[in-house]
């Protein structure tokens, strides 16, 4: 009796062990993921070798989650099978960081093993890595990506990229660790005052009802660029205009130098005043010195005024040229009228010619005309004239010889019974003479006189 208890307990023992499940389960995946917030399961593959007689799996937990593939798992004995499990939380699921997940593996014996999966749960901004290309000011596009850095396939999402450069938005699919490129045309007249440096990329992230902000680096590379515009106009009144500009992104120092002599010096105004004076000799050195931002320009008006000077320098020609040609001259006439008050109240001028002879001739004759409405007076200051002619309205005055340097003063009065009021012009004097054996002319200034309408003497 004894020996059969002992034989049924062994049997007993034996039993369960030759019926228990005999797997062998390996992950052959990794670094799988679940998005906090994101109704989307974490998937493991894993591969099943049975090394027991064919059996029906059963995969289940006790911890609230739901998995797939559901119901039993045919497995033939020696047979390995390879399986996608997904698992994703019933309810709120709370956790995050990295989470150990126990589960059972069960027989159609209803023997089972215990496993465990591995997992990391993290916000949705974590999963992407935001960033851009290299930048200068002289770029026309600028390549910015967004990365998937997780084994999660994300599928449809929405993204709008905002920086100090640009914004723009974008959807699009992106799959498990893949990375989007956009090129992002750019425009410089929004970002050409910016200094160099590193500039925050913004992006707003939706997927699958969630939203993430995430952030990356623009690295905007020193470059110092300073063009130099010059224009030069005007001959008399010269102007020249000298622009820096700061076409880069970094502070640039710049100086301008402009030269002047001594002489163009007086006669040129600066906008604005320059820094500095420096007359090495006979040139001067005006400088200014300054700071551009990026963006920024300074500009430099130098204008020369040689109007005066000018002036100055025909002045100066025109007297010479009249010293040679009074010089040249061998007989000068100068002539002047003046008002004479009459008995009558006649209208009456007084005409006087000036003689001057600058070298010695001979055979002179001095030929003055009468005005039109006018009478020779009968008397005469200085010289008697040789001849009058009223009916041809002429006097004439002869001089045998005239000695270099000898002058003579003749004078006459004319006058008018008719009134005379404006301008009154009379004719030139002219002169014939003979020199060196040639004939000679010469004639006399032109002169005016202003006649004025007289006041009625009271009573008339």
């Amino acid at each position: 009796m004894k020996k059969m208890f002992i034989s049924v307990l062994i049997l007993l023992l034996i039993i369960p062990s030759v019926l228990a499940i005999n797997i062998k389960v390996e992950k052959i995946s990794s670094d799988e993921v679940m998005i906090f917030g994101v109704d989307k399961p974490v998937v493991f593959n894993l591969r099943i070798t049975n090394l027991g007689p064919a059996n029906n799996l059963e995969i289940y937990n006790l911890l609230g989650f739901k998995m797939f593939p559901i119901g039993t798992i045919p497995i033939g004995e020696g047979q390995t099978k390879e399986i996608k499990l997904e698992v994703s939380p019933i309810g709120e699921f709370s956790y995050k960081g990295v989470y150990t997940f126990e589960y059972f593996i069960r027989g159609q014996d209803s023997t089972e093993i215990k496993e465990k999966l591995t997992f990391k749960i993290i916000e949705l901004g974590e999963a992407f890595e935001l960033g851009a290309g290299n930048l200068d000011v002289e770029s026309n596009s600028l390549k910015v990506y967004l990365h998937n850095k997780e084994k999660f396939n994300f599928g449809g999402i929405h993204a709008k990229f905002s920086s100090a450069f640009f914004e723009f938005e974008k959807d699009f699919n992106i799959g498990p660790n893949e990375r989007k490129d956009f090129d992002v045309e750019l425009n410089k007249e929004e970002f050409n005052k910016l200094i160099a440096g590193f500039y925050t990329l913004n992006a707003e992230i939706s997927a699958s009802g969630q939203k993430a902000e995430i952030e990356g680096v623009i690295n905007f590379i020193e470059k110092d660029i300073v063009t130099t515009i010059k224009k030069d106009y005007g001959l008399i009144i010269n102007t020249k205009t000298i622009e820096k500009a700061n076409e880069g992104n970094v502070l640039s120092p710049i100086e301008i130098v402009v030269k002047k002599n001594i002489i163009s010096r007086l006669f040129t105004s600066f906008n604005p005043v320059p820094d500095s004076v420096n007359r090495k000799g006979v040139i001067v050195d005006y400088t200014w010195s300054n700071e551009l931002k990026p963006g920024e320009a300074f500009k430099v008006s130098i204008k020369t005024n040689w109007t005066l000077p000018l002036l100055i320098i025909i002045f100066i020609i025109v007297i010479v040229i009249l010293t040679k040609k009074y010089s040249k001259t061998d007989l000068v006439l100068k002539k002047r009228v003046s008002f004479v008050n009459v008995k009558g109240g006649e209208f009456a001028l007084k005409i006087s010619v000036l003689i001057n002879a600058k070298k010695y001739i001979e055979k002179v004759t001095v030929i003055d005309r009468l005005p039109q409405l006018t009478h020779l007076h009968e008397r005469f200051g200085g010289e008697v004239p040789t001849r009058v002619n009223e009916k041809n309205r002429k006097i004439e005055w002869d001089f045998e010889k005239l000695e270099a340097g000898e002058s003579r003063m003749l004078s006459y009065i004319i006058y008018s019974k008719i009134g005379v009021v404006g301008k009154f012009a009379l004719p030139k004097t002219t002169a014939v003479y003979e020199r060196g054996g040639e004939i000679h002319e010469s004639e006399s200034n032109r002169t005016f006189f202003l006649a004025e309408p007289r006041k009625r003497d009271e009573g008339e």
